[in-house]
């Protein structure tokens, strides 16, 4: 479970690199900007709704602070 929400986090974080990339190279002329960061917010939501699932069917735990 770990290395799918590091996939994740690593996903996300490119997609908004990439977002970056056709903001400066395209400079507004063209959507690709927005593409990228929806493609951001869906898997932001989909990251979320796994996590909610996964501690809902058991598979983690919180462990509290230590």
């Amino acid at each position: 479970m770990k290395s799918l929400i590091a996939i994740a986090f690593i996903l996300i974080l490119s997609s908004l690199g990439i977002a970056l990339f056709f903001l400066m190279r395209d400079k507004g002329k063209s959507n690709r900007t927005v593409q990228a960061l929806a493609m951001r917010v869906a898997l932001s939501i989909t990251l979320f709704l796994i996590l909610l699932g996964s501690y809902h069917m058991g598979w983690i735990a919180p462990t509290g602070l230590h």
